[in-house]
This record gives structure tokens, C-alpha cells and sequence, in this order.
């Protein structure tokens, strides 16, 4: 498997950007298309959580694990999506994703007791 970085992804997206002929959105118009792969994603995770609880035709719930594998093609492609918008939100604002990336794990670690990432920073 080729391994991709941030940067590469980026620059694909570029790339795919400048040769299909689509383009670069505004930002709110980028921000939007983010939010609703957001909301995407949390349709196909309540779908997990609620396969997790509804008993099969066997009377037992599906596990969790189970539920994940069952969901993971939805999951996959909306995570998938995601990413995409965000690689494209981060290139119409000319931000170096992997960098930024690099830059706020290096804070969260510093800050955080033991080295531990704090949440919601």
C-alpha cells in the first residue's frame, strides 16, 4: 500500500481540482459542504449504534464490532468524503494541513499532564 501524506493528499485534491474543470468553492460554501459530510457521517454512525442495540433474529443484540463491520463500506466512504472537503477547505484557505497537524499535536502534547492529549483544546 502507498503510504499518502496530508501534503500529497492535498495537492491531489488540487490536482483533481485543476484538471476535471470543477473548482474551489467560496469558504462558507466549503464550510457547508464540510457540515453536511458531518451530518453524513453521523447518519451512518447512528446506524451502527442502532444495529448495536436492535436485537437479531436470534434475540441477541448485535455486537458493536459486528454492527461496525456491517456499516463499514457507509463508513468508509463517508469518512472518505470528509476528509476530501476538509483537504479542499484547507487548500482554499492556504493551509498546510500536515503541518498544522504537526503543530497542534505538538501543543496538545506539551499541555497535556504526562503527555496525554487534552480533549476540546
Amino acid at each position: 500500500m502507498t503510504q499518502l501524506t496530508l501534503d500529497d493528499a492535498q495537492k491531489l485534491v488540487d490536482n483533481w481540482i485543476k484538471t476535471k474543470g470543477v473548482r474551489y468553492f467560496n469558504e462558507l460554501t466549503n464550510m457547508t459542504l464540510l457540515v453536511e459530510e458531518v451530518g453524513e457521517l453521523a447518519t451512518a454512525l447512528r446506524r451502527v449504534a442502532d444495529d448495536s442495540r436492535r436485537p437479531s433474529p436470534g434475540g441477541a443484540a448485535m455486537a458493536l464490532d459486528e454492527a461496525i463491520a456491517a456499516h463499514r463500506p457507509a463508513l468508509r466512504e463517508e469518512l472518505a468524503d470528509l476528509l476530501a472537503h476538509l483537504l479542499r477547505l484547507a487548500n482554499d484557505t492556504g493551509i498546510d494541513l500536515e503541518q498544522a497537524y504537526l503543530d497542534k499535536m505538538r501543543l496538545q502534547l506539551a499541555a497535556a499532564p504526562g503527555g496525554e492529549m487534552a480533549h476540546g483544546n
